[in-house]
């Protein structure tokens, strides 16, 4: 019974295997070989078997390195079975894609578990009374069976033979040591369109999440630019889907419009209303697991969104995710301080996306049996990024829009990417740039099932995570809800934070101690200072190409889509 919880994730296909007791069990969203590709899969003698979710982009080089095994699928996770067997546990690092799996060797019962280098698909683990261990990519599945659960760690992998965690991901960038590599925009650009390009691996008709804002337009304009190149371009066909959603009037609305007219995209507009998204906040919080505030409210967009693709036939979309992370976006960081804080921030939040942007997009999309991939969260780009002195990052001391290596490296007056004012558009949250009612609605709308009385007694009804405001006690009282167990709740990030920074860099602003609001317009300020004329004196690379007076705007919204 517990199966049929995940089935919205994979409505394709249900596969079961079971040995001595052991079950694996998996739903599966088919993208890559629909016809042989369902799960378990297995080596040559079916002594191994695996169920995975998520997807290898480099499984074709990896077959070339098991010449003596035959393959009985085309499977991009086939070859985890087979890598296992000619290398032992120590052939995770070999994958180049996002996953979560588990094998299980029927030869001495032994299994091992793990999940991929940023954690963009979800993961947790539990134990039983009967010592029975569960892993499951959604808790629901195992919150009344288990006494205790928690998240798998992102660049972890859990072995049986060893009864203990254990790190296979470990980049320089994770101790926080300062890079000192130099930047040259064309390694950026280069990198980013591989990264970008990988994602196109795909047997279905796929889409692009498109608001307009930096992150998701250079997406798009990547894909656009070599989709026909690739082998899902000559079987499908060269047309793009975009999609975008907001309010009426919506600076996300007008922004895709205008990029997708640009790039030739088949549009797809979708407006909601705030009634729209208070009315899925009950069946929000029961697919994402979680209460935590700024969570919530961006996942309620996608998650009305993701409705709206997979009806259209799309199982697979590429969005924006990871970006403002990697290179220091969110507007907060106009204020590091130097050049350090700046880096160290940067890992502290590549770190805890797993817990925040990769979870609302991972099971806010799958929800509806929709997957999304983030070109920005690249294993491979993400080093090429945090690589970079990160002196070239910093925005506020010299008075450059955030994210300016990024602009700069795609900024190409003979074969422009986009247009000069969407490449130099401002950041935003994404709970902002659907429309700037939308916050105000759900605080109203708090407001009105949350008494006075009920938050003077906050701290005794909830005393770990303490709701703040009405907002977050609203989101409490419908986890507890669905999810009343003490487990649960542990898995929930609760610090404090303004405009998504995280508990360290408040002090970069102690004027804000006292802002209980998350939301990004907590930092409109702090942007006006950099809508002068960049800087680019200080950074002499070849064919460099500074931006024109004039092209940072004051509004608009790059909502990590």
């Amino acid at each position: 019974m517990f199966l049929y919880r995940l089935k919205h994730r994979g409505p394709d296909w249900i596969g079961i295997f079971q040995h001595k007791g052991n079950y694996l069990a998996h739903q599966r969203l088919a993208i890559v070989d629909l016809t042989s590709g369902d799960q378990p899969l297995f080596n040559e003698d079916k002594t191994i078997a695996v169920v995975a979710n998520g997807e290898i982009y480099n499984h074709e080089e990896l077959r070339k390195k098991l010449p003596n095994h035959t393959f009985s699928t085309n499977s991009d996770c086939e070859v985890i079975a087979h890598l296992y067997e000619e290398y032992g546990e120590n052939f995770v690092d070999m994958l180049d894609g996002i996953f979560s799996f588990v094998l299980y060797d029927t030869r001495d019962n032994h299994f091992l578990v793990a999940r991929d280098a940023i954690g963009i698909t979800s993961l947790y683990i539990g134990w039983g009374e009967d010592a029975s261990v569960w892993v499951s990519s959604e808790y629901k599945t195992m919150h009344e069976d288990c006494e205790h659960f928690e998240r798998f760690q992102p660049g972890t992998l859990y072995s049986s033979r060893e009864r203990g965690f254990r790190r296979w991901y470990n980049p320089v960038w994770f101790s926080e040591m300062i890079p000192t590599t130099p930047y040259d925009p064309m390694v950026l650009r280069n990198a980013l369109e591989k990264a970008v390009v990988k994602r196109l691996m795909t047997d279905v008709p796929f889409g692009v999440l498109l608001s307009g804002g930096l992150d998701s337009s250079l997406v798009a304009s990547i894909t656009s630019r070599y989709l026909a190149e690739t082998k899902a371009g000559k079987q499908l066909g060269t047309t793009i889907h975009s999609f975008c959603i907001g309010l009426e009037g919506s600076p996300d609305l007008k922004a895709g419009r205008e990029v997708a007219d640009y790039l030739g995209t088949v549009h797809h507009e979708f407006h909601f209303t705030p009634q729209d998204g208070i009315d899925a906040i009950e069946d929000v919080i029961y697919h994402i697991e979680s209460y935590e505030l700024t969570t919530v409210r961006s996942s309620i967009p996608t998650y009305l969104i993701s409705r709206k693709i997979k009806s259209h036939g799309i199982k697979m979309v590429l969005s924006g995710e990871g970006s403002d992370e990697i290179f220091g976006g969110y507007l907060y960081f106009h204020k590091a301080p130097n050049k350090e804080e700046l880096h160290q921030e940067s890992c502290r939040k590549i770190k805890a996306l797993h817990q925040y942007d990769c979870l609302r997009a991972n099971k806010a999309t799958s929800a509806w049996g929709l997957e999304a991939r983030f070109p920005y969260l690249d294993k491979e780009f993400v080093s090429v990024v945090m690589g970079i002195d990160p002196d070239n990052k910093l925005s506020g001391q010299k008075r450059r829009i955030e994210k300016w290596i990024l602009r700069n490296a795609f900024d190409d007056k003979e074969r422009p990417y986009l247009p000069q004012h969407i490449l130099w558009r401002q950041k935003e949250q994404m709970s902002d740039g659907v429309g700037y009612n939308w916050i105000d609605a759900l605080k109203a709308h708090a407001a009105s099932h949350v008494t006075d009385t009920m938050m003077l007694n906050a701290a005794r009804t909830y005393p770990l995570h303490t709701p703040p405001t009405k907002e977050a006690y609203l989101y409490r009282m419908i986890f507890e809800k669905i999810f009343p167990k003490q487990p649960a709740r542990l898995t929930i990030p609760w610090e404090p934070t303004v405009a998504c920074c995280t508990p360290k860099a408040l002090s970069w602003f102690p004027e804000w101690s006292n802002n209980m609001d998350p939301s990004g317009r907590a930092a409109w300020g702090i942007h006006n200072s950099a809508n002068t004329k960049l800087v680019s004196s200080d950074i002499v690379e070849p064919n460099k190409v500074e931006p024109q007076n004039g092209a940072a705007t004051t509004n608009g919204a790059t909502n990590g889509h």
